[in-house]
């Protein structure tokens, strides 16, 4: 489904921005979106919260593909 496809590449782009915060102290997302504060930057963050959220129901989805 793309939209597990879109929820997926966003929170692996929130985890390797969180791995730069992290590691070097550097938030690449508020480096971009104009600060924390920026409302690019807002809006990002609130993009891969959602996708954080939505990929939460992968975990409990039932997939007729998948043998357990």
């Amino acid at each position: 489904m793309i939209v597990d496809k879109i929820a997926l590449v966003l929170t692996v782009i929130g985890a390797l921005n969180w791995g730069l915060v992290g590691i070097f102290k550097y938030d690449l997302v508020a480096a971009i979106g104009g600060g924390q504060t920026g409302i690019l930057a807002r809006i990002i963050y609130i993009l891969v919260a959602l996708a954080g959220i939505w990929c939460i129901s992968l975990i409990f989805r039932e997939h007729p593909d998948r043998v357990d």
